[in-house]
């Protein structure tokens, strides 16, 4: 563009020139909003963190800076505040909202003992909360680091658009010496000299440029405000051919609650007996099931020499006793196993106890469907999403839950490393999207098209394999961030067809003299417009996401236990 505008004005074409430098001007700054208001939804989860916060020290209350709160000091949280790091209540009881986090409209009812994130709006009761992260290292900042991340790294899309771009500046460049140097040879180089700059403006990958930027940070902003963190545009782009989804059931299917449901013991031994040992060896497990037997056997002493087997169970010392817990692939039900398979059909996780080596009883374990779930399967196979359940329960026990929450194909009994495979074997047969929370989801979400991490709760190692993290909780966030990624997608498609566009037809226009240099000049550059202004497009509010915030989760549709 600037040899086309020197090159005008020593032709004697300076009105041209000029029209040139204004109208390329005007795109640039086009281009410079369309960015900015792209990044609105960055600047909007940026303004969550209030620019300052009350601590309360042994002198009396303090305002600070939200940057330099520490882990442990102690918020204090008025009426329509906003939290500025993640933490603990420790005192008062109130409703915060947390919609802007997570998606989710409806106020969370916290007291003491309950998690706050960064950035959740308090309701009409002031509470104090100790920090459990710093003012500027927490879930909010994370989120914020994320999604600029996001905007550096380049998919597919835009790698073809740079692959495109990279070598056109050059080939246009000799392109256009080649014109001049015909005009020189032909005997009227005045006349193919200016066809020259004319061809300069036509073939300027402008529009190429800023075709997939600006769709991707448009559209990966506009998630971000529903809760739905994308990594990085490659995440995005893949997000947008995903054919299959393998669903992990405890924590993501499920409300991750467990809660024992049914005891069976074997004769001499009391159903609070056994409880009490499960719970002792369970005192300091992190898996979910332990907080089931742990709540089941309040008071309960710790066990000693505790082992725990990854998937299986858990051993350890309980008094006098050798106390064994574990799923029945591990230990063997014994002539209790028809009770065993009546409480696997009734959607329970069966939990066989042994002391001592002897079969001393069940524990049943159920953790209920969340109430969106069959909703969320039924959105995604609207789209024509399979759906699959991967579970390290027993086959019973899924089939039972999967049969509520409407998925056909349930592979049941899966470790980690089975899992891993399971997710390989079917990204074979398409894109594929692992959702999964937990530490046992981590090789399975890094095999995947796309890993879904679900929910700040998460854990750490989940959230990291993941190319995609939900903050809220509510499953049906699934088929709405799969639609708005097909969506915004195809918008990608039509820029980038839309850029080549204008190369290929201006080019030939310029080459033979159809029009010249303001009139390319003024096509070019609203060409460019009409490429940001498609591009913004995918800033919009996602319609189902929208939906959704708007939509409290309905009621299970259980079968009756």
């Amino acid at each position: 563009m600037t040899i086309a505008a020197i090159g005008a004005v020593l032709l004697g074409h300076v009105g041209e020139a000029a029209a040139l430098a204004f109208l390329f001007s005007l795109a640039e700054e086009l281009e410079d909003r369309a960015m900015d208001r792209a990044k609105e939804g960055l600047r909007a989860l940026l303004a969550l963190i209030p620019g300052t916060v009350r601590v309360s020290r042994p002198d009396g209350d303090a305002t600070i800076p939200a940057p330099d709160v520490r882990e442990r000091d102690v918020l204090v949280v008025g009426a329509g505040e906003r939290v500025a790091t993640d933490g603990l209540v420790i005192g008062g009881r109130t409703n915060l909202d947390t919609s802007a986090i997570t998606g989710e409209s409806i106020p969370v009812h916290v007291g003491p003992g309950d998690h706050v994130a960064a950035g959740s709006v308090n309701g009409s009761a002031t509470v104090r909360i100790e920090a459990t992260a710093d003012g500027r290292d927490n879930s909010l900042t994370q989120i914020v680091a994320l999604v600029e991340q996001a905007h550096a790294q380049k998919g597919e899309r835009a790698r073809l658009a740079d692959r495109i771009a990279r070598p056109l500046v050059p080939a246009v460049l000799v392109a256009a010496a080649l014109v001049a140097l015909f005009g020189v040879l032909v005997g009227d180089p005045w006349t193919w000299a200016e066809r020259a700059l004319v061809v300069l403006v036509a073939a300027s990958p402008c529009a190429m440029a800023i075709a997939v930027p600006v769709t991707v940070i448009s559209a990966i902003g506009s998630a971000s405000k529903f809760g739905v963190v994308i990594k990085s545009g490659e995440a995005f782009e893949r997000l947008g051919t995903i054919r299959t989804v393998a669903l992990d059931k405890t924590g993501t299917l499920t409300r991750n609650e467990p809660a024992v449901v049914d005891v069976k013991t074997v004769p001499g031994v009391s159903r609070d007996e056994l409880l009490s040992w499960a719970g002792a060896v369970e005192a300091t497990s992190t898996h979910p099931m332990a907080a089931a037997l742990i709540a089941a056997a309040p008071g309960a002493e710790p066990a000693t020499e505790v082992v725990e087997e990854a998937g299986l169970g858990i051993t350890g010392r309980v008094g006098e006793h050798q106390i064994r817990i574990g799923n029945t692939r591990w230990l063997a039900p014994g002539h209790l196993r028809p009770a065993a398979e009546e409480m696997a059909a009734q959607g329970m996780t069966v939990v066989v106890v042994e002391s001592d080596g002897q079969l001393v009883g069940l524990i049943g374990v159920r953790d209920e469907l969340r109430p969106e779930s069959a909703e969320a399967v039924h959105l995604l196979h609207a789209q024509g999403i399979d759906t699959t359940m991967l579970t390290g329960d027993n086959t019973r026990t899924a089939q039972a839950l999967a049969r509520d929450a409407g998925i056909t194909d349930v592979r049941a009994e899966h470790l980690p490393a089975d899992k891993a495979r399971a997710v390989a074997s079917l990204v074979e047969g398409g894109p594929t999207a692992m959702v999964g929370d937990g530490i046992n989801d981590a090789p399975a979400l890094a095999t995947a098209t796309v890993g879904i991490a679900m929910g700040l709760k998460g854990s750490a190692a989940a959230i990291e394999s993941a190319d995609v993290t939900f903050t809220g909780h509510d499953l049906r966030l699934l088929p709405g961030t799969l639609a708005h990624a097909r969506r915004r997608r195809r918008i990608m498609t039509t820029n980038i067809g839309l850029a080549l566009a204008i190369v290929i037809v201006l080019f030939p226009l310029a080459l033979f003299g159809v029009l010249g240099l303001a009139g390319v000049v003024l096509v070019h550059e609203v060409a460019e417009v009409v490429v940001i202004l498609n591009g913004l497009r995918a800033a919009r509010r996602p319609t189902a996401l929208r939906h959704l915030a708007a939509t409290p989760a309905p009621q299970p549709q259980l079968t009756p236990v």
